[in-house]
């Protein structure tokens, strides 16, 4: 793809971005599980703060890295461009606030495992469903037997919460988070797709300060500071939680999903929940039922049938594009 306003990133590099972003964003519930667990901070104040720090931290790497020269007067190309980075800027912002509050919740509510499993396994599914509506890209019979697999694993884990592991609540948070992720995902898909250049690390800054603006009075409401026996372990938890899966996650996913396929990011994401499920089970105690197993894995196998679906789409395509001669 040919970028206007510099080089543009390679699919290697922007792979590589995509797996590093999927392993931080699963220690995020983790780091978030154990602040509920020592203090009495809730989720809208804790997704405040990750918007503050990695505000901080990205205002910092934008003061630190070269600045571009700017020259002339902008042309229509360019207003144009400024026009779709102001979409790109409020639509991630609002889309990043219901995203994370909504996840934290549902880990609050029903458990780190079970969050995020909900949350990146029904991302794809909503993903596809609105690739389909609004970028025009075909589901296909397999792309339809993945979607109604998906929704059979969420059934499966709704229906299979009947002791304290799986919670409704929870359930339903996370498929909110889930429509906030996909909508951050197809719209960065959606702008990138014609190869035009955008900043991920200004995007990110702007959207990051979107979001503190938009949940201070809600975290005010909740309690912005935490009562807590234990402050230093808190600090040090939201400091990690702002740098790692935040200001770095972030950065790297957005430069990442303008390059490549939106089902092919929703695949990467995996490595979210497959770690955010370990840390679950082996370090913070949380017990696996054969409900929220077999949920699980219908959730996975379903988005692992729209990639398959989404590489024969893109071979036909590829097969189907005239030769240059």
């Amino acid at each position: 793809m040919s970028n206007s306003s510099g080089p543009a990133l390679s699919v290697g590099r922007s792979l590589l971005y995509l797996i590093v972003a999927g392993i931080a964003w699963g220690t995020a519930g983790a780091a978030a599980s154990l602040i509920f667990r020592v203090s009495d901070m809730g989720p809208l104040a804790l997704s405040f703060w990750r918007c503050v720090g990695g505000l901080v931290l990205l205002l910092g790497a934008l003061a630190l890295r070269p600045r571009r020269a700017v020259s002339g007067t902008p042309s229509r190309t360019e207003r144009e461009s400024r026009g779709r980075r102001t979409a790109r800027i409020l639509g991630t912002g609002i889309g990043l606030t219901v995203f994370q509050s909504a996840y934290f919740a549902a880990v609050e509510a029903t458990g780190l495992a079970v969050g995020t499993v909900v949350t990146l396994g029904a991302g794809p599914v909503l993903i596809a469903v609105g690739a389909r509506l609004t970028m025009g890209e075909r589901l296909g019979r397999g792309g339809v037997t993945a979607v109604a697999g998906a929704l059979a694993g969420l059934f499966v884990l709704v229906l299979g919460g009947g002791t304290a592991e799986v919670r409704p609540l929870g359930v339903v948070l996370a498929v909110v988070s889930a429509a906030g992720y996909a909508a951050i995902t197809l719209l960065t898909r959606w702008l990138g797709r014609d190869g035009g250049g955008s900043d991920a690390l200004a995007t990110t800054t702007w959207a990051f300060a979107i979001g503190a603006v938009g949940l201070l009075p809600a975290a005010l409401a909740e309690g912005l500071l935490p009562h807590t026996d234990a402050p230093v372990s808190v600090v040090l938890l939201l400091v990690y939680v702002a740098a790692v899966p935040t200001a770095l996650a972030y950065a790297l996913y957005f430069a990442g999903a303008a390059v490549v396929r939106a089902a092919t990011v929703s695949v990467i994401m995996l490595l979210e929940p497959v770690s955010a499920a370990l840390i679950a089970v082996s370090l913070l105690g949380e017990r696996l039922t054969a409900a929220i197993v077999l949920g699980t894995l219908l959730l996975l196998v379903a988005v692992t049938g729209l990639a398959l679906a989404e590489a024969r789409t893109a071979a036909v395509a590829r097969r189907r594009e005239p030769v240059a001669v």
